[in-house]
This record gives C-alpha cells, sequence and structure tokens, in this order.
C-alpha cells in the first residue's frame, strides 16, 4: 500500500472530505503510475478519484467499532516519532 494513505476510520473528529478525497487521489495516483496524467486521460483520472472518494466515504461512515476513537494530535506525534526514528543517523 501506498505509505501516503492514511488511515480514515475512527477518529475524533471523523475524515474530512479533503481527506477522503486526498487518499482516493494518492490510491489513483499508485494504480495509475503517475502523478499527472495526460490530458488525453485527465477525464478518466478525475472521475476515478471521484468514483473512488464516494466509495471510501460509504466505507468510512459505514465501519463500526467498539474502540475509542482515536486522537488525530496523538497519531500525528506518533508518525512523527517514528519517522525521526527510522530516519535517525
Amino acid at each position: 500500500m501506498c505509505r501516503n494513505i492514511r488511515t480514515l476510520h475512527n477518529f475524533e473528529p471523523p475524515a474530512t472530505d479533503d481527506e477522503v478525497t486526498a487518499a482516493a487521489l494518492q490510491y489513483v495516483r499508485k494504480i495509475a503510475g503517475t502523478t499527472k496524467p495526460s490530458q488525453a486521460n485527465q477525464e478518466t483520472f478525475d472521475r476515478a478519484v471521484a468514483e473512488i472518494a464516494e466509495i471510501t466515504r460509504r466505507l468510512v461512515d459505514g465501519l463500526v467499532t467498539a474502540a475509542p476513537p482515536k486522537n488525530r494530535a496523538e497519531e500525528a506525534a506518533k508518525a512523527k516519532e517514528r519517522s525521526r526514528a527510522r530516519f535517525a543517523s
């Protein structure tokens, strides 16, 4: 999986539409093998991003869990620490 796609489920506050679209865009870029499609493929690329974002929103909204919601700031701090440890000299 692309490392830039982040978990969107079970956060407080819930994932925004911008976060869902960003994840869909990363997914389509990975599958298509390009970050910027040609003009000939732009419409297909954009349609795929929109459709995947819609499906992702339905998925995230439909999932249920008994676990308490994760805190965005705490999860970001954990990720930053993992990155620091990974790239430390």
